[in-house]
């Protein structure tokens, strides 16, 4: 029930304003305080000024000296105090530093997948950016009361360390199936990728980074690896590259003819294979064209002649190339490549372009090309007439001129090919298995000693002979070698600085095999040793007919030879070589076998 006196106004008692509250309610009991004296209030006012500008000024002079210098005070990178620095002493404090720290030297320990690897942060480029981190640490804020910690800044090289990676810890996580279109005949068909998971050199650069100077191992993360060509965007590739590429041949027109490009040739040539990445750029192969198109393109480029050299008068003669005209497929291709997707516009113009030698006049006369450092020559019966006679002087033609440039290697076998029929060699007698009976090439050994021996006698680095089983006195002993097609060969290398030219020449009854070059050695001498181990020949009859050839036997025995080569006046260094002939039977051809 509400009463009279309920019902009554509240009555407040009016209030002062207060700095900090709008409504502070004064207790109607106390009385207002009365203000004090003029002199008290103005002896108030004065202290709390001169306490506001002392604060200030002691604030200030904080912030003055916590800001000295271009770093602030109180800041550290590594336990380095660089506050209060200039730029300049702070990146040399911190240089200095890190010349000693054993962290920023020490090898990386890594985990990739559970297998652990130790790199050279010299090998990876991981190093302390000083001025990237001396700019952070001038950057920050001061710390007023204690130090404030700056984390250096570091770099490393991620390609250098991602080959790190892969060749310290090997094959890790699953490759990624990269996509393609690739051709059956004509018909294309897609390669959809499929993701892998594996290393990937930005994520391994930042754990790298970041865990660097921790001092434990810093694991690697495998991540997954999606190619950058989806399997939509290869279905799209059959569609619009691929299938029309091949739907009809390409053309290719220019002032000495025109070329026809069989969709057979486009199908090899097109290339629809993704990088590393997984990316899948069309492309025409031009040295793939070039091939599958070479009979037809013979017929309108005119090719180039290379500076030969030539014999005259029994001595070397470089003679000048001649330039060539043809068409340049590969600056070509992105314009086949535009063409094979047009349905229509499948012809293209091309121009022929001048096509210089790939070797020239100067390339030849650099050589050094210009004297007769060695010459070998042996006897052989029979005259010119002979099946024997005839193969060597064949080898000898196939080889006259071969010009041996500096570092490489000749092969006999590899620069005659096989010496057969149809190559114009005949039959004439072989060692077969210990027995000398008639095959293809018979003779050639023969050759290939006398070529042995004119590249031994120019000081030239011997690679692969192998002396006869039987020794032959038309040779000298242990320097000398057979060979056989395809399994034994003869090489020497050119281990001078200069070009070798190799000339050979023949009469009735001799192959004359002779190196130009530039003179290495004064010359070059043989020493042998006394024969050793002489084994008498055994006499063995076979059955008469045309496989037997009779011999008189020949003794076996073993030999030293060494090579001398002569500097200055002094043997400069020597080389052994060593040879065991088997005694060669006597053969005697006997009455046929019984039928």
């Amino acid at each position: 029930m509400t009463t009279a006196s309920d019902r009554q106004p509240t009555v407040r008692l009016p209030q002062q304003a207060s700095p900090t509250h709008d409504d502070v309610e004064v207790p109607p009991a106390e009385a207002p305080t009365p203000p004090p004296p003029p002199s008290r209030r103005r002896r108030r006012v004065l202290t709390a000024g001169l306490t506001a500008v002392a604060l200030a000024a002691a604030a200030g002079g904080a912030a003055r000296y916590a800001l000295t210098g271009d770093v602030p005070r109180g800041v550290t990178v590594l336990g380095v105090d660089l506050g209060g620095l200039a730029r300049t002493e702070a990146t040399a404090a911190l240089r200095a530093h890190l010349a000693t720290d054993p962290r920023v030297s020490a090898a990386v320990q890594v985990r990739v997948e559970g297998k652990g690897a130790t790199l050279d942060p010299a090998d990876i480029g991981l190093v302390v950016d000083v001025d990237a981190t001396v700019d952070a640490a001038a950057k920050g804020r001061p710390a007023l009361f204690g130090d404030r910690a700056v984390e250096p800044v570091v770099a490393v090289d991620a390609d250098l360390l991602d080959t790190a990676l892969r060749k310290a810890v090997g094959k890790v996580g699953t490759a990624m199936k990269a996509p393609a279109v690739t051709f059956t005949g004509l018909t294309p068909k897609a390669v959809h990728p499929q993701p892998g998971r594996g290393l990937d050199p930005r994520h391994s650069a930042d754990a790298v980074k970041a865990g660097w100077l921790s001092g434990g191992p810093v694991a690697i993360p495998l991540v997954e690896l999606n190619a950058a060509t989806t399997a939509e965007q290869v279905d799209q590739l059959v569609e619009t590259v691929a299938k029309p590429a091949v739907a009809a041949p390409l053309t290719v027109t220019s002032e000495r003819g025109t070329l026809t490009v069989p969709p057979a040739a486009i199908a090899k040539s097109l290339v629809l294979t993704a990088d590393k990445a997984g990316l899948i750029e069309p492309r025409i192969d031009a040295k793939k064209l070039r091939a599958a198109v070479a009979p037809a393109l013979a017929k309108i480029e005119i090719a180039a002649e290379d500076a030969k050299f030539t014999f005259a008068g029994g001595k070397p003669k470089i003679v000048a190339g001649a330039e060539g005209r043809g068409i340049d497929l590969a600056a070509l291709a992105p314009r086949l490549l535009t063409a094979a997707q047009s349905a229509d516009a499948r012809t293209v113009e091309a121009s022929l372009t001048t096509a210089a030698p790939a070797t020239s006049v100067a390339d030849l006369e650099k050589l050094g090309v210009k004297e007769k450092v060695s010459t070998f020559t042996t006897k052989f019966t029979g005259g010119l007439s002979s099946s024997r006679s005839q193969n060597i002087v064949t080898a000898a033609k196939q080889v006259r001129g071969a010009l041996v440039l500096p570092g490489k290697t000749f092969s006999l076998n590899k620069h005659t090919g096989e010496r057969g029929y149809k190559q114009g060699y005949k039959d004439a007698p072989v060692i077969v298995g210990g027995h000398l009976q008639p095959g293809v090439g018979g003779g050639v050994s023969q050759f290939t000693t006398t070529l042995f021996n004119a590249s031994y006698y120019a000081g030239l680095q011997d690679v692969e002979h192998k002396p006869h089983s039987y020794y032959f006195d038309r040779y000298p002993a242990v320097i000398e070698s057979t060979i056989f097609w395809p399994d034994l060969d003869f090489k020497f290398k050119n281990d001078s600085p200069h070009g070798v030219l190799i000339d050979t020449a023949w009469t009735s009854n001799s192959i004359t095999v002779s190196m130009w070059s530039t003179k290495v050695w004064d010359k070059v001498t043989t020493e042998w040793s006394p024969r050793r181990n002489i084994t008498s020949p055994p006499t063995i009859t076979k059955p008469d007919g045309p496989s037997c050839i009779a011999t008189s036997g020949l003794i076996g025995f073993t030999q030293d030879a060494w090579r001398l080569f002569h500097k200055d006046g002094k043997v400069a260094k020597r080389e052994k070589f060593t040879w065991k002939y088997d005694p060669e039977p006597r053969f005697i051809c006997g009455a046929p076998a019984a039928g």
